[in-house]
Protein backbone atom coordinates (compact mmCIF):
# COMPACT_ATOMS: atom_id res chain seq x y z
CA UNK A 1 0.00 0.00 0.00
CA UNK A 2 1.30 3.44 -0.92
CA UNK A 3 2.09 5.48 2.17
CA UNK A 4 2.11 9.28 2.45
CA UNK A 5 3.44 11.10 5.52
CA UNK A 6 2.06 14.65 5.82
CA UNK A 7 4.03 17.02 8.04
CA UNK A 8 1.91 19.59 9.88
CA UNK A 9 2.96 22.50 12.08
CA UNK A 10 0.94 24.73 14.34
CA UNK A 11 -1.02 27.16 12.17
CA UNK A 12 -0.66 24.91 9.11
CA UNK A 13 -2.80 25.92 6.14
CA UNK A 14 -5.61 23.34 6.32
CA UNK A 15 -6.69 23.75 2.69
CA UNK A 16 -3.27 23.16 1.16
CA UNK A 17 -3.05 19.41 1.84
CA UNK A 18 -6.67 18.53 2.59
CA UNK A 19 -7.58 17.61 -0.98
CA UNK A 20 -4.43 15.52 -1.42
CA UNK A 21 -5.03 13.68 1.85
CA UNK A 22 -8.69 13.01 1.09
CA UNK A 23 -8.10 11.90 -2.51
CA UNK A 24 -5.17 9.66 -1.55
CA UNK A 25 -7.08 7.95 1.25
CA UNK A 26 -10.61 7.88 -0.17
CA UNK A 27 -10.15 7.43 -3.93
CA UNK A 28 -6.86 5.55 -4.01
CA UNK A 29 -6.77 3.62 -0.72
CA UNK A 30 -3.41 5.04 0.30
CA UNK A 31 -2.23 5.11 3.88
CA UNK A 32 -2.03 8.77 4.96
CA UNK A 33 -0.13 9.44 8.18
CA UNK A 34 0.05 12.82 9.88
CA UNK A 35 3.32 13.99 11.41
CA UNK A 36 4.39 16.83 13.70
CA UNK A 37 7.84 17.70 14.99
CA UNK A 38 7.40 15.88 18.30
CA UNK A 39 4.18 13.97 17.66
CA UNK A 40 2.20 16.45 19.73
CA UNK A 41 -1.14 17.97 18.75
CA UNK A 42 -1.09 20.82 16.25
CA UNK A 43 -3.81 23.33 15.42
CA UNK A 44 -4.40 24.55 11.88
CA UNK A 45 -4.93 28.13 10.75
CA UNK A 46 -8.65 27.33 10.70
CA UNK A 47 -8.67 25.86 14.21
CA UNK A 48 -8.69 22.17 13.24
CA UNK A 49 -6.87 20.18 15.92
CA UNK A 50 -4.81 17.20 14.78
CA UNK A 51 -3.24 14.54 16.97
CA UNK A 52 -0.50 13.26 14.64
CA UNK A 53 0.24 9.62 14.03
CA UNK A 54 3.99 10.17 14.22
CA UNK A 55 6.80 12.40 15.39
CA UNK A 56 9.27 13.55 12.74
CA UNK A 57 11.98 11.18 14.00
CA UNK A 58 9.63 8.21 13.47
CA UNK A 59 8.93 8.86 9.79
CA UNK A 60 11.86 7.00 8.21
CA UNK A 61 10.97 3.78 10.02
CA UNK A 62 7.53 3.91 8.37
CA UNK A 63 9.17 3.87 4.91
CA UNK A 64 6.79 6.37 3.31
CA UNK A 65 6.57 6.69 -0.45
CA UNK A 66 6.03 10.43 -0.08
CA UNK A 67 6.71 13.09 2.54
CA UNK A 68 4.52 16.16 2.15
CA UNK A 69 4.86 19.46 4.00
CA UNK A 70 1.83 21.68 4.41
CA UNK A 71 2.39 25.41 4.31
CA UNK A 72 1.51 27.82 7.04
CA UNK A 73 2.66 30.97 8.76
CA UNK A 74 5.20 29.23 11.00
CA UNK A 75 7.62 28.54 8.13
CA UNK A 76 8.64 32.20 7.84
CA UNK A 77 9.30 32.60 11.57
CA UNK A 78 11.94 31.55 14.08
CA UNK A 79 9.47 28.88 15.25
CA UNK A 80 9.92 26.93 12.00
CA UNK A 81 11.13 23.40 12.67
CA UNK A 82 14.58 22.42 11.42
CA UNK A 83 13.83 20.01 8.58
CA UNK A 84 17.32 19.82 7.09
CA UNK A 85 18.43 16.37 8.30
CA UNK A 86 15.02 14.76 7.84
CA UNK A 87 14.56 16.06 4.30
CA UNK A 88 18.08 15.11 3.22
CA UNK A 89 17.64 11.59 4.63
CA UNK A 90 14.27 11.18 2.91
CA UNK A 91 15.65 12.44 -0.40
CA UNK A 92 18.62 10.07 -0.11
CA UNK A 93 16.10 7.26 0.39
CA UNK A 94 14.31 8.26 -2.85
CA UNK A 95 11.15 9.35 -1.02
CA UNK A 96 9.04 11.81 -3.00
CA UNK A 97 9.10 15.18 -1.22
CA UNK A 98 6.34 17.72 -1.68
CA UNK A 99 6.12 21.26 -0.34
CA UNK A 100 3.39 23.82 -0.79
CA UNK A 101 3.33 27.52 0.05
CA UNK A 102 5.85 28.57 2.70
CA UNK A 103 6.86 24.96 3.39
CA UNK A 104 9.03 25.52 0.31
CA UNK A 105 11.25 27.66 2.55
CA UNK A 106 12.30 24.56 4.50
CA UNK A 107 12.85 22.56 1.33
CA UNK A 108 14.83 25.35 -0.33
CA UNK A 109 17.01 25.80 2.77
CA UNK A 110 18.35 22.25 2.34
CA UNK A 111 19.70 23.03 -1.14
CA UNK A 112 17.98 19.90 -2.46
CA UNK A 113 16.03 21.80 -5.14
CA UNK A 114 18.89 24.00 -6.35
CA UNK A 115 19.27 21.98 -9.56
CA UNK A 116 15.62 21.00 -9.98
CA UNK A 117 12.80 22.98 -11.60
CA UNK A 118 10.64 24.25 -8.73
CA UNK A 119 8.19 26.93 -7.72
CA UNK A 120 6.89 28.60 -4.55
CA UNK A 121 4.88 31.66 -3.58
CA UNK A 122 7.49 34.00 -5.08
CA UNK A 123 11.16 33.74 -6.05
CA UNK A 124 12.23 36.46 -3.63
CA UNK A 125 10.79 34.45 -0.75
CA UNK A 126 13.46 31.78 -1.31
CA UNK A 127 16.44 34.11 -1.84
CA UNK A 128 19.01 33.88 0.91
CA UNK A 129 17.31 30.95 2.66
CA UNK A 130 19.82 28.44 4.05
CA UNK A 131 21.71 26.60 1.28
CA UNK A 132 19.33 27.75 -1.46
CA UNK A 133 21.05 28.74 -4.68
CA UNK A 134 18.42 27.61 -7.17
CA UNK A 135 17.20 30.86 -8.67
CA UNK A 136 18.15 29.64 -12.16
CA UNK A 137 15.68 26.74 -11.80
CA UNK A 138 12.84 28.70 -10.25
CA UNK A 139 9.71 28.61 -12.40
CA UNK A 140 7.10 31.32 -11.88
CA UNK A 141 4.05 29.08 -12.08
CA UNK A 142 0.54 29.35 -10.65
CA UNK A 143 0.42 25.53 -10.62
CA UNK A 144 2.47 22.81 -8.93
CA UNK A 145 5.65 21.55 -10.57
CA UNK A 146 6.79 17.92 -10.45
CA UNK A 147 10.47 17.24 -11.16
CA UNK A 148 13.13 14.74 -10.11
CA UNK A 149 11.47 13.44 -6.96
CA UNK A 150 10.04 16.76 -5.78
CA UNK A 151 6.67 18.48 -6.08
CA UNK A 152 6.54 22.17 -5.25
CA UNK A 153 3.60 24.55 -5.37
CA UNK A 154 2.52 28.03 -4.39
CA UNK A 155 -0.11 28.16 -1.67
CA UNK A 156 -2.76 29.01 -4.23
CA UNK A 157 -2.37 25.66 -6.00
CA UNK A 158 -3.73 22.86 -3.78
CA UNK A 159 -5.54 21.21 -6.71
CA UNK A 160 -2.52 20.89 -8.98
CA UNK A 161 -0.42 19.97 -5.93
CA UNK A 162 -2.76 17.02 -5.27
CA UNK A 163 -2.60 16.04 -8.93
CA UNK A 164 1.20 16.19 -9.28
CA UNK A 165 1.87 14.31 -6.04
CA UNK A 166 -0.52 11.51 -7.03
CA UNK A 167 0.94 11.30 -10.55
CA UNK A 168 4.42 11.09 -9.04
CA UNK A 169 3.13 8.18 -6.94
CA UNK A 170 2.08 6.36 -10.09
CA UNK A 171 -1.57 7.26 -10.40
CA UNK A 172 -3.18 7.64 -13.81
CA UNK A 173 -2.64 11.10 -15.27
CA UNK A 174 -5.83 10.98 -17.35
CA UNK A 175 -7.96 10.02 -14.35
CA UNK A 176 -6.34 12.75 -12.29
CA UNK A 177 -7.14 15.18 -15.09
CA UNK A 178 -10.78 14.36 -14.44
CA UNK A 179 -10.44 15.10 -10.71
CA UNK A 180 -8.47 18.27 -11.39
CA UNK A 181 -11.22 19.47 -13.69
CA UNK A 182 -13.89 18.47 -11.22
CA UNK A 183 -12.32 20.37 -8.33
CA UNK A 184 -11.38 23.38 -10.45
CA UNK A 185 -14.74 23.57 -12.21
CA UNK A 186 -16.03 26.31 -9.93
CA UNK A 187 -13.29 28.61 -11.25
CA UNK A 188 -14.44 28.33 -14.87
CA UNK A 189 -16.23 31.23 -16.47
CA UNK A 190 -19.96 30.75 -16.86
CA UNK A 191 -21.06 30.35 -20.46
Amino acid sequence: MTKIAVFLTDRFADWECALLMAAARTYYGMDVLTVSTNGQKVTSAGGLQIIPDLALDQVSAQKPDAFIMAGGSVWSTDEAPDMDDALKALAAGKVLIGAICDANLALAATGLINDVPHTANAPEALSGVGDYDGEKNYVASPAAIRADGFVTAPGTAPISFMREVLIALGRDEKELGFYTGLYANEHQKAA
